[in-house]
């Protein structure tokens, strides 16, 4: 038998989707005529969703010049549901408006109560869940009202998706139970199979496992008399999933629960076969391989977990082939050669490649990083790359791993930045690329990667890319960098120095040798996950603080926009702050000390206070070519892009309202050099926080961008950031050696030498 393990937290996100797919039947809609809505169906119901996406795209451009409103409409919610299937929410939610637009100016009120359902499901998956609810629940009155027991049964299904993914377990049971009874008595053995299965994992969840357990059961009961067809199919691997979860929760019940599970996913498999839906084949047979790889039956995983992976290729459906791709690399591990699983895993991530915007998110599940959810396909792919290198003579080729290894991170940094910022303007960055490691004759770019085992140092040097191997876990490395952290803003003691040192030891100590020899300057860290939420400048090898030997710069990725220096002779600063209290953050009396300092060396133009409002802002960035925009006032920086915010006098400036601010100065012929953004806080131990400060710079459009870690006594910020803009008048300094030159002056006033006051500034992106 498989062994009692718990791989929920390891593939909740790969499934999260099959377990809590709102339920939607074509059988119960009338067949349209046009051939364009009868392929697109035949193609849905076989697994082909990019082959539907198609036809219902010309159903629905036929049925608008032919004049036929409700074709129009059943095309629409067709096409809409293709889109959900492939993950596509916002463009569903396009495709809906546009339906439910048509269908509210017809008297067919089944239409309306179904696209509002649609639009609800849809909003499940992007948020905000309150829209969600709206949607649902006029859809749920309407469908009471009418007496329809099917589409009530359904709406109530997807309201239960709704309130599991609020973790509101109560409500979800309650609306899955209503719903399975509805279904039952309506005879849609389908969906009173997909309810008690919903009903099974919220009830897991909260508690009950006994009861969970008995749902499940009464579930299989209902799908056992199902017809064939995909939402079946799909019913059945929601329900071995949920067996294969609830293992870890009843005691002596493991086995039995496993065999149930392998025998849903089987059956699902040879249904999917059945009905030729090559999709529906592809999750059955990879999961089973899943669980066969939890039996560490290596080589019957690895035939199943081809089977998937042809299955997908047959109806070109990339999110279901990398997952199975991953599983394949991983296998090739245990059975094949390194080389074997090395080629699977690029396979896997050049599939990731074509869908990283679908990959996050998740049908009822909570707001999950790119790095959550399959950051681990490039690391496992590094970690295998930077072994392959201990077994190779040939320099070249070593070279080439390295190199390969790098780029991959590359390829997982830049998926992660657009992931947080939820758009692609990472891309307009890489448009005009120019590698790190090619700017600066005097600057190594360090670039760390935390592996399970080890952690791994990539030292990019003017001489070529050297690896350095340190024997510390990543959990080790993450419980000293978070100690340093919080130890480093308690400014009254020094209780920070064993992290700092140790630190060093680790990152630093390794690479001194070719660093001395080399005559390097200046060091550029790439950082990954929680070191990005620390300042490399408070590092201290015992005597000296980093800060004192190295001008230092981090960026998220290798790759900067259109690095240069600044030309002084064009300097022009926009600095705008707050000083008064406003919106419930305290005041900042010496940013007008601050502001001063900028117009006495640049002529700044000021908006102090009741200036700085959002229309001023736009209208200064319209009318002046600004090379430099500064502003002092609170900020804060958290995980999710929606709670990240500079403080306007009476208005809180979001990063999409900064980039369409700032980005009115991308185009031109020269951009914005500067972004400072002088009292930012982001949360201790927050890594992605930390991620969106250290994407700032590219998603403003600006060539670099100085920001703080923490916020500190205005007085200091402001003594520091006036020397940084003292020393940047210099042509002769960089903005990196600028930044290192005003924290050494802050560092030698007694009053301050304490790391938590200077160290928090970081210069993000272009050093020079």
């Amino acid at each position: 038998m498989f062994p009692a393990r718990d791989r929920l937290s390891r593939w909740r996100w790969l499934f999260a989707l099959l377990l809590l797919v709102p339920y939607r039947t074509f059988a119960l809609d009338i067949a349209p005529p046009e051939q364009h809505l009868s392929a697109g169906l035949k193609a849905f119901q076989q697994g082909a969703l990019e082959e539907a996406v198609v036809n219902w795209t010309d159903a629905v451009r036929s049925a608008e010049s032919a004049g036929k409103p409700a074709e129009q409409i059943t095309a629409l919610e067709y096409l809409a549901q293709a889109y959900t299937s492939l993950g596509r929410y916002s463009q569903a939610i396009q495709t809906l408006d546009a339906a439910l637009s048509i269908a509210q100016k017809s008297p067919d009120a089944v239409q309306v109560t179904a696209l509002l359902a649609a639009l609800g499901n849809a909003y499940i998956a992007v948020g905000p869940p309150e829209t969600a609810e709206n949607y649902l629940q006029q859809s749920l009155g309407l469908a009471r009202l009418d007496k329809d027991a099917g589409r009530t049964a359904a709406v109530l299904n997807d309201l239960g998706n709704l309130y599991a993914g609020q973790r509101k377990y109560a409500e979800a049971i309650a609306a899955y139970r209503e719903s399975a009874a509805l279904a039952q008595r309506a005879g849609l053995r389908v969906l009173a199979a997909r309810g008690l299965g919903n009903a099974a994992g919220a009830l897991r969840q909260n508690g009950m496992p006994k009861e969970a357990d008995a749902a499940l059961q009464a579930a299989l009961a209902e799908v056992r008399e199902a017809l064939p067809s995909s939402e079946a199919v799909f019913t059945w691997i929601q329900i071995a999933l949920a067996f294969r979860d609830l293992r870890s929760r009843l005691a002596g019940a493991g086995d039995r629960l496993l065999r149930q599970a392998s025998d849903a996913l089987y059956q699902a498999g040879a249904m999917a076969e059945q009905i030729g839906d090559a999709r529906g084949a592809s999750y059955a047979w990879g999961h089973l391989g899943a669980l066969y790889e939890d039996e560490r039956r290596y080589a019957e995983a690895l035939r199943l977990t081809r089977q998937a992976i042809f299955a997908a290729q047959t109806v070109n459906a990339p999110e279901s082939m990398y997952r199975w791709q991953w599983q394949a690399a991983r296998l090739l591990k245990h059975v094949a050669t390194i080389d074997d699983a090395i080629a699977a895993y690029r396979r896997a991530v050049h599939t990731l490649q074509s869908i990283r915007r679908e990959i996050t998110t998740v049908y009822g599940a909570p707001v999950s990083s790119f790095r959550d959810t399959v950051g681990r396909v490039y690391f496992e792919l590094v970690d295998l790359l930077l072994q392959r290198t201990d077994s190779v003579q040939d320099r070249d080729r070593v070279t080439a791993y390295l190199v390969e290894a790098r780029d991959t991170i590359e390829l997982f940094k830049a998926a992660e930045l657009r992931d947080y910022f939820r758009d692609e303007c990472v891309d307009t960055a890489l448009s005009k690329m120019t590698r790190l490691d090619a700017v600066s004759p005097t600057a190594a770019v360090i670039y760390p990667i935390l592996l399970p085992d080890r952690t791994e140092l990539l030292l990019s040097l003017p001489t070529g890319l050297k690896r350095v191997s340190v024997p510390v876990t990543a959990e080790a490395l993450t419980r000293v960098v978070r100690q340093f952290r919080l130890a480093l803003e308690k400014r009254t003691t020094w209780d920070f120095l064993p992290q700092a040192r140790q630190l060093y030891r680790w990152l630093i100590a390794p690479l001194e040798p070719d660093l001395a020899s080399l005559g390097i300057d200046t060091l550029v860290f790439v950082p990954d996950g929680p070191l990005r939420t620390i300042p490399m400048a408070a590092l201290h090898d015992g005597k000296r603080f980093l800060v004192e030997r190295f001008a230092l710069g981090i960026t998220p990725g290798l790759n900067l926009t259109d690095p240069r220096p600044i030309d002084r002779e064009r300097l022009k600063v926009l600095a705008l702050g707050v000083t008064e209290p406003v919106q419930g953050f305290p005041s900042l009396p010496n940013v007008a000390v601050e502001l001063e300092a900028l117009r006495t060396l640049f002529g700044s133009t000021t908006l102090l206070n009741d200036a700085f409002r959002v229309p001023a802002l736009e209208q200064a960035l319209k009318q002046e070519p600004f090379t430099v925009v500064h502003i002092a006032s609170h900020g804060e920086f958290g995980s999710d892009i929606k709670n990240t915010f500079l403080l306007t006098f009476d208005d809180k400036l979001t990063m999409d309202r900064l980039d369409q601010l700032v980005g009115l100065l991308k185009f031109r012929q020269e951009p914005l050099e500067l972004l400072t953004l002088s009292a930012c806080d982001t949360a201790a131990g927050d890594d992605r926080a930390a991620l969106g400060l250290a994407g700032v710079a590219i998603k403003a459009g600006a060539r670099s961008a100085l920001a703080s870690l923490w916020a500190i006594n205005d007085e200091v910020s402001s003594q520091l950031v006036a020397e940084f803009y003292r020393e940047l008048k210099d042509p002769s300094v960089s903005r990196g050696a600028a930044l290192q030159r005003a924290q050494m002056k802050v560092l030698s006033n007694p009053r301050y030498d304490h790391p938590g006051f200077w160290s928090p500034f970081l210069l993000i992106n272009n050093w020079l």
